[in-house]
């Protein structure tokens, strides 16, 4: 395994990543897509992961789009460096912010 993915197996502070324009709307239509850009901000330069949203995983319940308030889950698997992994994070609509971690799967 390499060395990025060891590092980022352990809780560290993300952003989610959404084109220029209107963040909230834009977060909104990424969620809508099931798919997200996870920024991991504690690498050289940040490590930015695309993640398909696994639907029966991840939760966006808890959001309120008209104010942009809320907590948004991001669950979904990727590869990373020849490695399957789960991208599970926890982001406060609000500034885009929180905290995320990688699961290797399969082990």
């Amino acid at each position: 395994m390499s060395d990025l993915v060891h590092r980022l197996t352990n809780e560290q502070t993300v952003e989610v990543v959404v084109p220029f324009g209107d963040a909230l709307e834009q977060l909104k239509a990424a969620v809508d897509r099931g798919y997200v850009h996870v920024r991991f901000t504690g690498t050289r330069g940040g490590t930015r992961l695309g993640v398909r949203m696994d639907p029966s995983r991840s939760h966006t319940s808890g959001i309120d789009w008209q104010s942009g308030q809320g907590g948004l889950d991001i669950v979904g698997q990727l590869i990373l460096d020849d490695v399957p992994v789960r991208c599970c994070a926890s982001i406060d609509v609000s500034t885009l912010r929180g905290v995320g971690r990688l699961e290797i799967v399969g082990r």
